[in-house]
């Protein structure tokens, strides 16, 4: 659970890196925000604030905000029935990002490992205007560097609440109280 006033810290702060990604967001965007803690209560180390666009039947299209250093867990985006996993492309806006993804891993990999389960250590650097593409049922984390990072992604339909977590002690639906 996240404390209110922590979640209004988290949420000035987020906005502050839409700002320096220049990305312009309604007030209704803006009042939105979701400050994700995993369950954890650590968000400074382990989060992700995202601006959803859009999430239809067909397509997805988000803003998040990682600050310096957080990270947002391993998971992956499993089938569901006959419908294949979430595919996503992140495209990096501000700052850097370390994105993990199943592969060989690399050595003296940048990122800092934060409490938690990780499997997989095959480094993506995206820096700003580089994107990549993660395919469903991929096992993938990512952390910002030193100066926090906004990425956008476009991806099918977003079912993040279906995510499966390395981490058994993740809960992907943020509580605030």
């Amino acid at each position: 659970m996240i404390s209110e006033s922590t979640y209004e810290k988290a949420k000035e702060k987020a906005l502050e890196y839409y700002r320096k990604a220049n990305i312009v967001l309604s007030e209704k965007e803006k009042s939105q925000l979701e400050i994700a803690d995993f369950g954890l209560n650590d968000i400074w180390n382990i989060g992700l604030q995202i601006i959803t666009y859009i999430n239809t039947e067909r397509v997805c299209s988000k803003e998040m905000v990682l600050f310096p250093y957080q990270t947002c867990p391993e998971h992956k985006h499993p089938n569901i029935g006959n419908i294949k996993g979430k595919e996503e492309t992140f495209r990096c806006r501000y700052g850097e990002v370390f994105l993990y993804v199943e592969g060989t891993p690399t050595e003296n990999i940048e990122a800092k490992i934060i409490d938690g389960e990780y499997s997989v250590f095959h480094q993506i650097k995206l820096s700003p205007g580089e994107q990549y593409t993660i395919y469903p049922n991929t096992f993938h984390w990512f952390q910002a560097g030193k100066d926090g990072a906004v990425i956008s992604e476009f991806s099918t339909k977003s079912t993040d609440d279906l995510d499966i977590f390395s981490d058994s002690r993740i809960k992907r639906a943020p509580v605030i109280g």
